[in-house]
């Protein structure tokens, strides 16, 4: 068997950030992180948010194998794995001149992954980073580039066929749902289906929803139920409502586009279960426009971070509405809120704070990555129940896709498991303006 060849990937800071433990994911590649990566990590160890977290992290680590050996040939990273080593800033070359005047630190990191490329010429020498226009401007110069694959979904047209629906059913099957005497199994139905997998069964004269169970290996209908004033109007949302209100199911992921009504289910759900748990949180990331930070913007931190919130409020307003202003339910909801059981944040608030017993809904996860999703889960304590909600064709995150967005990822690596369900929701219940805009516009 031939032995496979070494290759030299060069880092942009942008991937370090995103993943703070990317340079053991190359197998027994030689890793190269240019100088200029760490100037600007420089600039991002302080804050509150999940990149600066990654940036320290990441220092750390560079300090713990730290040497001199880091500038002078490389430091082996572990068995099975290639070297890394720091470069110094290089010249720009006549050719990146002539395209580009700006000395900005993506075009001093592309002169060092070009120096690079001139002094290996047996070596694959890839520059790999999550900003597209800098992989384009690389291969304008007849660089290797490409984007961090370690985490990206490969098929994620599976994901939007989680709902099965099955034709032709047996009426004497389907007939086994509404009666307790006898359970309708999987083998009946001549179907393997994973754990809380959902199903429209469609008969001659009848028609059911149904849940697989694989602890009792059996289906069990799924019926309409109301959830604090909420109805679900298709059976996408009643799957969505009937996982959300499964005791067992400690994480749901709900995707489909906007107006599907992922995060009013969730909402209606929480508080319909408000009596088990201590707290129900609703947050959501703050993308700011143009990758800047709301520091930037006028007034004090509540003005700042209104904008971004309000479509929570929003939902909230929804369910409140439902209800007289003087009806128990209403001042329920008030309540909850004057008491902080029912709080509406920015995600980068919560972190820190103990998360037992919480319903916890986070909003928009498609602009989280992987790895944020990963430090939010793995908080968890007793009792608690993660709801991600999200469209992964609408994503702000400017170094994120429909592939390697911690919402897709969730749901891949997730599927399957007897705690986790998933529903995508295809039809906007908002108006038939709304719906006809989000399908043709």
């Amino acid at each position: 068997m031939a032995k496979k060849s070494k290759k030299i990937f060069v880092l942009d800071t942008n991937v370090i950030l995103h993943d703070f433990h990317c340079i053991y994911k190359f197998q027994e590649n030689d890793i190269v992180i240019p100088i200029v990566a760490l100037e600007e990590l420089d600039h991002f160890k302080k804050g509150n948010e999940i990149i600066n977290y990654h940036a320290r992290e990441f220092v750390r680590e560079l300090d713990k194998i730290a040497g001199d050996k880091l500038f002078n040939g490389g430091l082996l990273l572990g068995k099975g794995l290639g070297k890394l080593r720091i470069e110094t800033g290089k010249p720009i070359p006549p050719e990146m001149k002539d395209s580009f005047s700006e000395s900005t630190p993506d075009h001093r990191i592309l002169a060092i992954t070009i120096h690079l490329a001139k002094n290996n010429p047996n070596t694959p020498v890839i520059l790999v980073t999550k900003d597209i226009n800098l992989r384009m401007k690389a291969k304008s110069l007849g660089v290797l580039a490409q984007d961090y694959l370690n985490d990206k979904v490969e098929d994620i047209d599976s994901l939007k066929k989680e709902v099965e629906v099955i034709e032709k059913v047996n009426d004497s099957l389907i007939q086994k749902l509404y009666s307790s005497d006898e359970p309708l199994t999987a083998k009946e139905l001549k179907i393997k289906p994973y754990a809380n997998q959902y199903f429209i069964l469609k008969g001659s004269k009848s028609s059911a929803l149904a849940h697989y169970d694989k602890a009792t290996d059996i289906l069990d209908r799924v019926e309409k139920v109301r959830a604090y004033g909420i109805d679900p109007r298709n059976a996408e949302q009643t799957f969505a409502l009937d996982a959300l209100l499964r005791p067992e199911i400690q994480l749901v992921a709900l995707t489909g586009k906007a107006g599907t009504g992922k995060t009013l289910l969730a909402l209606a759900a929480a508080l319909q279960q408000e009596e088990y748990f201590e707290q129900i949180l609703l947050a959501r990331p703050i993308v700011a426009l143009s990758n800047k930070d709301i520091g930037y913007l006028p007034g004090d931190i509540d003005e700042k971070i209104s904008p971004y919130m309000q479509p929570l409020f929003d939902n909230l307003g929804v369910i409140k509405n439902r209800f007289k202003p003087t009806s128990k339910d209403y001042m329920h909801i008030e309540e909850m809120q004057r008491t902080q059981k029912l709080i509406i944040t920015p995600l980068a608030y919560i972190r820190g704070r103990s998360l037992s017993n919480v319903f916890f809904i986070v909003d928009e996860a498609q602009n989280l990555t992987p790895h944020e999703i990963k430090t939010i889960i793995t908080r968890a304590g007793e009792g608690t129940k993660f709801v991600f909600t999200g469209d992964i064709h609408q994503i702000d995150h400017p170094y994120l896709d429909m592939k390697s967005n911690g919402l897709t990822y969730l749901t891949d690596r997730m599927h399957g498991q007897e705690i986790f369900a998933h529903i995508n929701l295809v039809k906007g219940e908002r108006s038939y303006l709304a719906e006809l805009a989000s399908d043709l516009l």
